[in-house]
């Protein structure tokens, strides 16, 4: 097998701004310079160095020398719908590629996937970070791409992702949501920011040095998992999406010692959110922190166990706003069913209008925050109008967790050790 290409959707918008620093080919034609696509009524409209033109999607601006060009996107959202949400100007290698997806255009980069990873661990993580966190997320970030080609081709148009009653809205987001590439460039699927970020030699070592190396298990290449933070505790793949079970995905306690509590049980959730027990990932070294997140990452200070307040006529307007449902007053949040991380799945919202179980992690996360909370790891406490969220963990924790395996790599642990931690029974297998 060969490293394949692969096509990675960047930026959404009703008008795209992009920059080609080289010469570009597309149809036939020439071109340099800065350039805006927009779209007039049934017509597509270029204007640019080279004057404006009526053109016809898809436009595909490939480079005369891969090596030699690269293009810029004006305006590209990063963390979109996440606390840190902001627009970059980001640079690319390889070939732009700019189609019409209804809703809005859609610029796409398509290259070589061995490049793309060269991107995904400097901008998930800092391209300073240790050598074998690298190597680790260069293999899950590989396996995690290899597999999500693989799974698009079985999709069918009878496949969804949740489903809606009297009783519950139950909802997950995954691979479906991209139909006309293969994965986005943000944290719905894995970071990619070109090469914005700085690609340090560690980066290329770790690349090269796992090239064609991914996870597998009963000789299928893992849906590699990662988040930013578990929270002492990873979860298992069917509480997060679809109900179908990854046995190298299980749940763990992410710590050396084992630990029997069981966070599906309240009681013994509400004591593990509640305490900061000893785990890889409790960590308040900003040493070891600085060294691993990017700069909008490390504003976020407090992961492993946090707090945030909301009042019942807020939770009541986000969720109108989020899930198009009219609890009227909120009267109480009860959780109906935990993962093995103490993850709420399914929690029973109660109004004065109609009460309903939402879920799953993400649905729950983004119905009651103006972006998403950290995680769906937490217990509610209500005072008068007030409910308070104490959480543990940043992310779904499926997988590896990019904090814990940073610790381990500071501690000397070497990424085939961080990789079984994380996902029990897999074996690393060159492809390529």
């Amino acid at each position: 097998m060969q490293a394949p290409e692969i096509e990675i959707g960047i930026l959404f918008a009703p008008r795209i701004t992009f920059r080609l620093n080289g010469t570009f080919i597309c149809k036939g034609k020439s071109y340099q310079g800065e350039y805006t696509l927009t779209r007039e009524g049934e017509n597509y409209r270029l204007a640019g160095s080279t004057g404006t033109e009526s053109v016809h999607l898809p436009l595909e601006f490939q480079p005369e020398d891969y090596a030699a060009a690269d293009f810029d996107l004006m305006d590209v959202t990063i963390g979109i719908h996440f606390h840190w949400e902001r627009q970059e100007t980001q640079k690319f290698k390889g070939t732009l590629r700019l189609i019409d997806e209804g809703e809005h255009l859609t610029a796409v980069n398509r290259l070589p996937l061995e490049d793309y990873l060269r991107s995904v661990i400097s901008s998930e993580m800092k391209a300073t970070s240790y050598i074998e966190l690298l190597k680790a997320h260069a293999v899950i970030s590989r396996s995690w791409l290899l597999a999500q080609k693989a799974k698009a081709k079985k999709l069918d148009g009878t496949y969804r992702s949740g489903y809606q009653n009297e009783q519950e809205y139950i909802r997950w987001y995954d691979r479906e949501d991209h139909r006309n590439f293969d994965v986005c460039a943000d944290d719905h699927c894995q970071r990619y920011q070109g090469i914005t970020r700085a690609c340090t030699p560690a980066v290329h070592e770790a690349v090269e040095r796992t090239q064609g190396e991914v996870l597998t298990y009963g000789g299928d290449i893992c849906d590699a998992r990662f988040s930013k933070c578990c929270g002492g505790a990873t979860e298992r793949f069917e509480n997060t999406w679809e109900a179908v079970p990854h046995p190298y995905l299980t749940s763990l306690f992410d710590a050396p010692a084992k630990k029997t509590a069981d966070l599906s049980r309240e009681e013994d959730a509400r004591a593990w959110i509640l305490s900061a027990p000893p785990a890889f990932c409790h960590t308040d070294d900003r040493a070891i922190l600085a060294e691993v997140l990017n700069d909008y990452d490390l504003e976020t200070r407090h992961f492993f166990r946090w707090t945030e307040n909301r009042t019942a006529g807020e939770l009541s307007a986000l969720m109108r706003e989020k899930l198009g449902i009219d609890f009227g007053d909120i009267l109480d949040l009860v959780p109906v069913e935990r993962g093995n991380s103490g993850r709420i799945i399914r929690l029973l919202v109660k109004g004065s209008r109609q009460s309903l179980t939402i879920g799953k992690e993400l649905a729950i996360r983004k119905a009651l925050s103006p972006t998403h909370l950290y995680s769906s790891a937490f217990v509610v406490e209500k005072e008068g109008d007030t409910f308070t969220f104490h959480g543990a963990g940043w992310g779904h924790g499926v997988g590896l967790c990019q904090i814990g395996a940073a610790v381990m790599s500071a501690q000397g642990y070497g990424y085939r050790d961080i990789l079984q931690h994380y996902f029990k029974g897999s074996e690393i297998t060159k492809i390529y």
